[in-house]
């Protein structure tokens, strides 16, 4: 499976604007048998949540799925996220590309 990375696109950026940056990332919520992992997407600029999604895998579905909702509502011109397999999926990638949305990665720590 072939995975993408991006530039962090928001280095002096200033956000101006609802829908201009999105960010997204998973959240790993622990469970008497396991686990369950929240996926969101926030505005930066209003610092609201756009869209959020529950899963018990780790499959790139549930994103994508969520990311889908998200866009019934509105399209930012960047999301940024971490450099996660998820983030750096084919099916990821494509999604954000066929909707005309810049992307933008935190690099690694």
């Amino acid at each position: 499976m072939m995975h993408h990375t991006y530039p962090y696109l928001l280095r002096n950026v200033e956000i101006t604007h609802p829908n201009q940056v999105w960010g997204v990332d998973i959240t790993y919520l622990p469970m008497k048998n396991g686990w369950m992992y929240m996926f969101a997407v926030i505005d930066w600029y209003s610092r609201c949540i756009v869209a959020w999604e529950l899963s018990n895998t780790l499959d790139t579905a549930f994103i994508t799925r969520c990311l889908m909702k998200a866009f019934s509502k509105a399209k930012p011109q960047i999301i940024n996220s971490d450099q996660g397999c998820q983030f750096t999926s084919n099916k990821y990638i494509e999604l954000l590309k066929s909707n005309n949305i810049n992307i933008s990665m935190d690099g690694r720590t």
